[in-house]
């Protein structure tokens, strides 16, 4: 029994091409749409599982060349994130039979297809975990300076075990222990979905955040591309939140606030707290935005404003939050970039023991958050000056 998965996303169809062939099925993937249909003609598969949106040639299309041009019956799955009704009814008028909206998990995948075309005699299932076949895919930067000791390892990988459509990018910014070590471990077997970019010096959070979200940037098939926090504060599963929230409108930043409220466990050292509000109050006057937490490690970014954020080296070296919001309200003005970014409020954040951030420290980000009003505000002058 041979199968012929189509979507434009890598990182859904390993998980389903590993467990329908454990099943026992024949199973041929395809990111590119107009391979696809070459390989239905070649490779004459007995279901067809293709997403419905993607670039160059559609799912849609794929549905009309095997039913209409070649007039075929072959079984056809739609296994899409697009949820219009008028989208459905036309794939069921062409001719589909089946229709699955993501999210869904892969058990459920794998019950529809058994339903379709059988069972082949000659599948094991080893791995039953309900994986989650997801509406987008996203890449996850995790900065690591000597985190050998307290990198939670199988949070992780538990996480992207269950959780398709997620890659995550740990940078190794030039750990003096054995973290890059740790991390090349920790990417074993799971290659497709956990990348290690390794700097050899070590150039402080803001460098290593922003050369990890360029380099993920250069993946094709993410949707999203955030930034997290190594000792997981906040969990991956409060990140997956911020996802959804990202997703279903129009923002192009979501960030974590760490606001306490009732249902949220929001725990902080009381002078860290004092702190924090003195310099919100400062931040909030710079931005000229209501922001109750810019310094929340975890934030996601819609794909097409990375480069504005991130292609810059930043000045700072723990304020970077605070520039890159100050860089989306610089090209998109004040009233546009406040529409763009949002604040939602995480259920879970921990202080974690052995943070790098001194209360030493904190007080110099007083100073440098003159240092980033004065270098914004007088590029703008200058600009002016010079029209």
């Amino acid at each position: 029994m041979k199968i012929l998965a189509i979507d434009d996303q890598k990182l859904v169809l390993i998980p389903l091409e590993s467990r329908l062939a454990e099943l026992g099925y024949e199973v041929l993937t395809e990111t590119n749409a107009l391979k696809g249909v070459e390989l239905y003609d070649s490779f004459q598969p007995d279901l067809v599982i293709v997403d419905m949106n993607m670039p160059t040639v559609s799912g849609m299309e794929i549905v009309q060349h095997i039913r209409r041009d070649k007039k075929d019956d072959t079984p056809i799955m739609i296994l899409s994130g697009n949820t219009d009704d008028k989208m459905i009814t036309k794939g069921f008028d062409l001719g589909v039979n089946d229709y699955m909206k993501k999210p869904l998990s892969l058990n459920e995948v794998c019950a529809r297809v058994k339903r379709l075309i059988g069972v082949p005699k000659t599948g094991t299932v080893s791995n039953t975990n309900n994986v989650m076949i997801q509406q987008r895919c996203v890449g996850v930067v995790i900065p690591c300076y000597n985190e050998a000791e307290r990198l939670l390892s199988t949070e992780f990988t538990n996480f992207i075990d269950r959780n398709s459509g997620y890659r995550l990018c740990f940078v190794n910014d030039g750990s003096k222990d054995a973290t890059l070590e740790v991390l090349q471990n920790l990417r074993k077997g799971r290659e497709d979905f956990i990348t290690v970019y390794d700097c050899e010096q070590n150039g402080g959070k803001a460098e290593a955040v922003r050369l990890g979200m360029l380099h993920m940037a250069q993946q094709e098939d993410l949707d999203y591309i955030g930034f997290l926090d190594a000792d997981l504060s906040t969990d991956l599963a409060d990140f997956d939140e911020l996802v959804s929230t990202i997703e279903g409108s129009d923002f192009k930043i979501v960030s974590g606030s760490r606001i306490s409220r009732m249902g949220a466990n929001i725990t902080k050292e009381s002078a860290r707290k004092v702190i924090s509000l003195t310099i919100n109050l400062i931040i909030r006057n710079i931005l000229s935005m209501n922001f109750k937490d810019t310094q929340c490690g975890a934030k996601i970014f819609h794909k097409d404003v990375i480069h504005l954020a991130f292609d810059k080296k930043f000045i700072t070296k723990w304020l970077f939050d605070v520039e890159i919001f100050m860089r989306m309200r610089k090209h998109f003005g004040l009233d546009k970039a406040r529409a763009m970014m949002c604040e939602k409020p995480l259920k879970r954040w921990i202080h974690a023991d052995g943070s790098k951030l001194s209360m030493k420290d904190s007080i110099k980000i007083i100073g440098q958050l003159g240092q980033i009003a004065w270098y914004y505000n007088r590029k703008k002058k200058f600009q002016l000056k010079r029209i």
